[in-house]
């Protein structure tokens, strides 16, 4: 079996993967910046055993990160665990993606996962949203082309923000509103939060495509994406496993099915 990892700033995607390439595990932690291998090799187990796996299960293991300090730890937790090399998403692997941008250098591993696993199922052309730290949306024409795309500052990053510099908000949970209108001040950050992204999202999907001059696929992914997809107005795909299926590719690209 595939253990496939995905280092973003604020969590940490683990998805096993089967010889069918069906997924049989997807599970989210925290990222710790300042956890050591011995404790990233705990989690892990920890995750495998609460679904019913263990280690002897998981015979390779494929990885993207945009934290390079985390990286380093995470892979050395895997060797320690499963006594293997992780192959790393990144420059020198084959993705299939004909990237456009200035520099494809720049491309973070994330967004090109997510769309190497969006070409592969969904028709082209393509608008693919992560919803994490920051918001990243991506734009794959219809010739599978990766022409770029936007990066918005995340939901609850600038809800954070916004918590920090002000005397009397409080924290909140991004649940679905009952209204658009709050009638207390935790329900109005909620759906001013949920809302305006919505509305952004609603928003940037038209412009592109007309920009494209024709409809295009959305697809939605990341730790807030069940939040804002129900208030899209636009059809957008919801696909929590993006990034494990985007792995899961990769690595049969450039590693021989055993």
């Amino acid at each position: 079996m595939l253990l496939a990892v995905d280092i973003g700033n604020t969590n940490i995607v683990f998805g096993c993967v089967d010889e069918n390439d069906t997924i049989t595990l997807s599970e989210r932690i925290s990222t710790n910046h300042s956890a050591t291998a011995a404790e990233y090799a705990v989690l892990i187990k920890t995750i495998l055993e609460m679904n019913g796996l263990s280690t002897k299960d998981i015979d390779d293991a494929v990885m993207s990160s945009v934290v390079p300090s985390v990286t380093g730890t995470v892979r050395e937790a895997i060797k320690k665990l499963f006594g293997t090399e992780v192959m790393i998403a990144g420059p020198g692997v084959k993705t299939g993606l004909n990237i456009l941008i200035d520099n494809p250098k720049q491309l973070g591993s994330d967004q090109a996962v997510d769309a190497v696993a969006a070409i592969n199922s969904y028709p082209v052309p393509l608008i693919i949203i992560d919803m994490g730290t920051a918001t990243t949306v991506s734009v794959v024409d219809s010739s599978r082309n990766y022409l770029g795309g936007l990066i918005m500052t995340g939901m609850k990053t600038a809800t954070d923000a916004l918590i920090q510099r002000t005397a009397q908000l409080p924290k909140i949970d991004f649940e679905l509103p009952e209204s658009i209108i709050g009638t207390n001040t935790i329900d109005c950050m909620k759906n001013g939060a949920l809302y305006s992204n919505a509305c952004a999202l609603d928003g940037i999907i038209e412009r592109i495509e007309e920009k494209l001059g024709e409809p295009c696929t959305a697809v939605a992914t990341g730790g807030l994406a069940e939040a804002v997809v129900p208030l899209c107005r636009r059809n957008v795909i919801l696909d929590k496993d993006l990034l494990i299926k985007g792995l899961t590719i990769i690595y049969r690209k450039n590693k021989k099915r055993t």
